[in-house]
């Protein structure tokens, strides 16, 4: 796959479930290990999020999943963003573990900064683990800092029980 070839729409309400079950398959038990992106020796369980909460956001003002289907029109990769002033916030990204390493994350980043960029965010920010050092050398790669912030990772008794301590670590970059 090239990333010039790539088409990313925006989600709609339909497509909750396939987003909630590509997100728990991309960071959450066994399948999760075929990618490099598993949160599985992190986080036990396989759980990541509910249909309800990708509904949720997906009606919220402002919000949108933007997705990518492969060649079968199945969800394959999504990514969620959020306007917030001068800033939009990058959440929920996930490429399918088995086509993770051809292009798509890439492409999928670039259109969620081109979104931000069209409604005249200055910069974009997520929250990583600050554990996962692979992930975060990664998006350093295409632009993103440490803004210095870190905040603490509750468990919400949802979305499975850490297995050591985590916190998050702030990337944002400038657009």
């Amino acid at each position: 796959m090239t990333p010039s070839k790539v088409f990313i729409e925006q989600a709609g309400p339909q497509d909750a479930a396939a987003i909630c079950n590509l997100l728990n398959r991309s960071y959450r038990g066994e399948t999760s290990r075929k990618g490099w992106t598993t949160e599985a020796d992190l986080i036990g369980g396989e759980v990541r999020t509910e249909t309800e909460e990708v509904s949720g956001l997906l009606t919220r003002p402002e919000s949108v999943f933007l997705i990518h289907r492969d060649a079968d029109h199945i969800l394959d990769a999504c990514v969620h963003l959020q306007h917030r002033g001068q800033k939009a916030y990058l959440g929920m990204f996930a490429v399918e573990p088995v086509r993770q390493n051809q292009g798509l994350g890439k492409a999928l980043l670039r259109e969620a900064e081109g979104w931000a960029n069209g409604r005249g965010c200055q910069a974009i920010f997520m929250y990583v683990i600050s554990a996962r050092l692979e992930l975060i050398t990664w998006y350093r790669r295409y632009g993103y800092k440490e803004n210095g912030e870190r905040v603490p990772f509750p468990e919400d008794g949802r979305s499975g029980h850490h297995l050591q301590p985590l916190e998050f670590i702030i990337l944002e970059k400038k657009l």
